[in-house]
């Protein structure tokens, strides 16, 4: 397997589809900052940024020219992959300039259910194997997201080219989202508004709080073992107070989940129940109202339908 994947072959001369969506989505993105330039904390550095992004696509495409083979060839697509989580803490620093939307969310959460579910989800499981088994899902989706690339970049080379442009057009898609509707979740809203208001009301607006208070708070520090400890972590070092509305980690997951039922049923069987503890999970750990959840399945069906649909019209033209 080493020596197939090193072994040169005949040089692919087009972008990688998700090439296509990087630079694109980096144009595009680019244009915004001059856009908002003087709104921006730091627009200097996140142009400078997405300078060393594109210039990291074009070394690994002259790496590839020099010499074509398999590993060459995943090295361009795990690049652009692996800078989905890059992009992501980005939407944060345009969203911040908005007005904070949590306040008609969480009002809509309680008219709807008359309570909020994220308050009462963990007092419901409050047990240490809920708590692992939720939280285990929700850290298995990063792995989801990883196996079905790899998966078919090596077993089905065929399919990697739509798999990867589904899951990163879905993925920008959603970023473009979270830029213009600054919703942060539970896990920041209720935190800043304080317990007794978080309960049942009424939900203030608080404008741009988090521009000038983007800290994180841990809801489950302390309370879990193994995978509530690597969930606690991830949220640390990556999570930033954007993209709660829809839930990306429902609708990517879902979008997963309908690519392993095409390419691998087997794969399909094992990623469903952990889609399922996922679903529970985002509420469950206050990352999400359970309307961003119900939107993330409506949002992660259309989004694979139109992305399948646009990769044929763009790739395929």
């Amino acid at each position: 397997m080493a020596m197939n994947i090193f072994k040169r072959e005949e040089p692919v001369t087009a972008y990688y589809a998700v090439e296509k969506l990087g630079l694109l989505y980096n144009f595009i993105t680019t244009l915004l900052i001059i856009v908002f330039f003087n709104d921006l904390h730091n627009p200097k550095e996140m142009l400078l940024g997405r300078f060393f992004v594109a210039a990291g696509t074009f070394v690994l495409i002259y790496l590839y020219t020099k010499y074509p083979s398999r590993a060459t060839a995943f090295l361009r697509v795990l690049y652009q992959m692996s800078l989905l989580s890059y992009w992501y803490p980005d939407t944060f620093e345009f969203n911040r300039i908005f007005p904070n939307l949590d306040y008609l969310f969480a009002s809509l959460e309680y008219d709807l259910f008359g309570c909020q579910p994220a308050l009462l989800f963990d007092q419901v499981c409050s047990g240490i194997l809920w708590r692992e088994a939720f939280n285990m899902g929700y850290w298995l989706y990063y792995p989801m997201i990883a196996t079905i690339s790899i998966y078919t970049f090596f077993a089905r080379p065929r399919e990697v080219e739509r798999c990867t442009f589904v899951i990163m057009c879905s993925f920008f898609i959603y970023y473009f989202i979270y830029i213009f509707v600054p919703v942060a979740g539970p896990q920041f809203y209720f935190p800043a508004i304080g317990d007794g208001l978080a309960a049942t009301g009424p939900y203030p607006e608080i404008g741009n709080y988090f521009n000038l208070n983007p800290e994180i708070t841990i809801a489950q520090e302390g309370k879990g073992v193994f995978f509530t400890e690597l969930v606690g972590m991830a949220q640390s070092s990556g999570e930033r107070p954007t993209a709660a509305f829809p839930s990306s980690h429902i609708g990517i997951s879902l979008i997963i989940v309908m690519l392993a039922y095409r390419i691998n049923r087997r794969i399909f069987a094992g990623m469903l129940p952990v889609f399922l503890l996922l679903c529970c999970a985002t509420v469950y750990i206050k990352a999400h109202y359970l309307v961003d959840a119900i939107a993330g399945l409506l949002s992660g069906t259309m989004l694979y339908y139109l992305t399948s649909w646009l990769y044929r019209r763009w790739m395929k033209e």
